[in-house]
């Protein structure tokens, strides 16, 4: 076994962060729009908006996700490409 759990609790932080059913509905809807404001979030999973900027908020800290300021709006976008890959093998979206 590796002793060297450094990439191991790493991981395990980015699979704690995913480990929400909202959280993985973001991730994967990023992914297939690639990006998109908390407003669509909202129309999309029918969660409040508070509800959604907490998940964003926890995705954001595990560096899944990342905001870019657009005048009043924030967009998000998927900045992680370990779990981009996670969620298409996830959801059989991998191409062959």
């Amino acid at each position: 076994m590796d002793k060297d759990l450094k990439e191991f609790e790493e991981n395990a932080e980015l699979l704690k962060a995913l480990a929400h059913p909202v959280r993985l509905c973001i991730v994967k809807g990023l992914i297939s729009k690639g990006y998109c404001n908390v407003s669509y979030m909202e129309d999309c999973l029918g969660v409040s908006q508070p509800t959604i900027s907490q998940h964003l908020a926890r995705l954001k800290s595990a560096g899944i996700v990342k905001g870019i300021r657009k005048g009043n709006e924030i967009n998000y976008e998927l900045v992680n490409e370990k779990v981009e890959q996670l969620i298409k093998i996830l959801y059989c979206e991998v191409s062959e």
